[in-house]
């Protein structure tokens, strides 16, 4: 689990209210270059760090379709 102390939580604003939502806090790049992301269900159960590369080619492969969710 990496280190999201001053981590700041956002959720897509294209989640509903069905629960099953990850957030992701970007404002730690400085800090390790690393895309925190956590389940929102359960903020206290730890969170996946993962670099700001991979994660910019997963949002790009989710929104041209290339990945399917």
């Amino acid at each position: 689990m990496a280190d999201s102390a001053g981590a700041i939580w956002r959720k897509s604003t294209r989640s509903g209210n069905g629960g099953n939502c990850v957030e992701v806090a970007t404002n730690l790049l400085d800090r390790g270059n690393a895309v925190l992301v956590r389940d929102s269900k359960d903020p206290q159960g730890g969170n996946l760090a993962v670099t700001a590369r991979s994660w910019t080619a997963f949002t790009a492969a989710v929104r041209d379709g290339t990945l399917s969710l």
